[in-house]
């Protein structure tokens, strides 16, 4: 059978249902984003069945949504005879992509059916945390992701009457948390709760004394853990382990470098667009937390390794992110996704570096307490850190030993 790219879009030209005038676009766009034939002309397959499905159904685009995908994945072939479990997955994941490339299209509605009111609430919250807090997309994908089930839990799908809460409302949800939850994680919970109890209070639909009365969570932790950094020597090993003949290796390389010499954190470096790196001024913008912007120095090593990776590397794509993916579909990675980190754990086992942390944020850690070393002040460090607080920035002053050596009173007894 000839599973090329003509003829996945010959297949799809032979569709006569509800998505025949689509599915040729949407084989050229999975084209478009890499592919190997032989997956696109099974992603052809299974839409063009789907569609025959549909036309015997006698379902139209505009009533198209996710129960006829469940109704698809129901049926049996002729004869009652059973479809085995892989090409289930394999025939879902089509279909389910074939109904995105639809909506995104406008031509079918959206997913998710009728909102009720409380989704109403949290939509207004999402863009209060936006354009009046200024806080990350993913940040506030949290808080909403929180604010929502609290209401649906409270209120299910009936009217929002936020006049009508008590404070055993918010306890009694901070405490189902907590029987699923660790203590770390729980704190996301109260903040976002608190969050959006302020948000209500902002509105004028509670008293201020609801936001108090969320409770706290007990970590028994005094003082804030010591920075995970990563040795100059492992750092080193990490970078140098990339093989920059392949495209893989060239792009693994210039992340590790933008952590290591810029303490760039992870979602800023999948933030980063092509026009982002202004090579005339040798600067690189940066989509910091909360919507800013700013512009930092781009060092010559690090320069060199975006350089050949766009030269050598970067895959031919519309997609403007300056970083891709290495397998189809070929784009920029998922915001919120772990690739930087995944980057980070494979290069530290190529190293066979036993490190006892494998985070990105490590080498941010790292740039801090080289830069402390060397005797800049902690004002420097937040500067090129892009903390907006100065106290986010005292946790390195734990590290300077030197210093804390003179702070140290004598011990009682001890030697003169």
């Amino acid at each position: 059978m000839d599973r090329s790219y003509e003829s996945a879009a010959a297949l799809a030209r032979r569709a006569v249902g509800p998505l025949a005038d689509h599915l040729e676009e949407f084989v050229a766009s999975v084209i478009s984003q890499q592919y190997v034939p032989a997956v696109i002309y099974v992603k052809a397959l299974h839409a063009v069945a789907f569609d025959r499905w549909l036309a015997k159904r006698r379902v139209t685009l505009v009533d198209l949504g996710d129960v006829h995908i469940q109704r698809y994945q129901r049926r049996s072939r002729r004869r009652h005879r059973p479809i085995c479990a892989e090409t289930r997955r394999r025939e879902r994941s089509a279909v389910i992509e074939v109904l995105d490339f639809l909506r995104a299209r406008g031509v079918c509605k959206a997913a998710g059916g009728e909102s009720i009111p409380a989704d109403v609430f949290v939509i207004g919250f999402a863009q209060h945390l936006q354009h009046h807090r200024g806080l990350a997309t993913a940040t506030i994908d949290t808080y909403s992701r929180f604010a929502s089930q609290f209401l649906r839990e409270r209120f299910g799908t009936g009217d929002v009457a936020l006049r009508a809460l008590r404070a055993i409302d918010s306890i009694e949800f901070v405490q189902r948390q907590a029987e699923r939850m660790q203590p770390s994680a729980l704190k996301c919970v109260v903040t976002a709760m608190r969050s959006f109890l302020r948000y209500a209070q902002y509105r004028g639909e509670i008293a201020p004394e609801l936001v108090a009365a969320v409770p706290a969570v007990a970590s028994w932790i005094t003082t804030p853990p010591l920075p995970r950094a990563i040795s100059p020597d492992h750092a080193r090993r990490a970078i140098d382990s990339c093989d920059v003949q392949t495209s893989i290796g060239l792009r693994d390389r210039a992340v590790l470098l933008l952590l290591a010499r810029l303490g760039l954190r992870a979602h800023e470096i999948i933030a980063l667009q092509l026009e982002d790196c202004d090579w005339d001024a040798g600067c690189l913008r940066v989509h910091s937390k909360g919507g800013r912007e700013c512009l930092l120095p781009i060092p010559a090593d690090v320069g060199e390794a975006i350089a050949a990776y766009l030269e050598r590397g970067r895959p031919a794509t519309a997609d403007r992110h300056l970083f891709l993916r290495s397998m189809a579909p070929i784009r920029g990675f998922l915001p919120g996704s772990y690739a930087i980190g995944s980057i980070v754990r494979y290069a530290l086992q190529r190293a066979k570096i036993e490190a006892p942390h494998t985070g990105s944020h490590q080498f941010r850690h790292a740039l801090a307490v080289r830069m402390l070393e060397r005797g800049a002040s902690l004002a420097e460090i937040g500067e090129v850190l892009r903390h907006r607080s100065p106290q986010t920035t005292s946790i390195y002053a734990r590290v300077d030993i030197g210093a804390l050596r003179t702070l140290a009173l004598p011990w009682p007894g001890g030697a003169r």
